[in-house]
């Protein structure tokens, strides 16, 4: 930025012209504040040219991470609609479940919203009436919610689900379904 030199009589006109003053001390003070100004303005541009090369790093080490929905859905499994999220302090749970081969889970309910991924096995989920869902590795499930359901562990390795539960603190998110 070019300074006025204010001792020159033809730049301390120029000076008065351009900014509608003769008080040389107002000029100076002006002038002042203008480098102050033009250094601050180069400090940001800075600050923001390295905030950019720093946005630009972060995002190409992001590009290796990849999201793949399993499942996404407002019904369980069974075409049931889920119900309203409940009321009261909620407390989410992830389980991993192993449930060995052959084994069976008896019929049982879930009051909250639940979701799972089979990790390993091979999971058959059943209905009283004899609906049934066959769960492989990598698949999501969303589970049914107040509808009694069992499971049976159909592989020749133990099943192993990664369940999320979300419930409300202090009630149970799996009650047994009694005959």
């Amino acid at each position: 930025m070019r300074e006025f030199n204010l001792s020159s009589t033809v730049e301390r006109e120029a000076a008065q012209r351009l900014l509608g003053t003769d008080d040389v001390g107002a000029m100076r003070r002006l002038q002042l504040a203008l480098k102050n100004l033009n250094q601050w303005l180069f400090f940001i541009a800075g600050l923001l040219g390295f905030a950019a090369v720093a946005a630009d790093d972060t995002l190409a080490g992001m590009e290796s991470i990849t999201t793949e929905v399993l499942i996404k859905s407002d019904t369980s499994w069974n075409g049931h609609p889920l119900p309203s999220y409940s009321l009261g302090d909620p407390e989410i749970s992830v389980v991993r479940v192993t449930i060995p081969a052959g084994a069976a889970l008896p019929m049982h309910i879930h009051p909250y919203a639940t979701a799972g991924v089979l990790l390993q096995g091979r999971l058959e989920v059943r209905t009283p009436q004899g609906k049934t869902l066959e769960v492989n590795p990598g698949d999501g499930v969303i589970e049914l919610v107040n509808q009694p359901h069992g499971g049976v562990s159909i592989g020749a390795e133990d099943a192993v689900i990664l369940v999320v539960y979300a419930g409300i603190k202090g009630q149970p998110v799996t009650e047994l379904v009694l005959d």
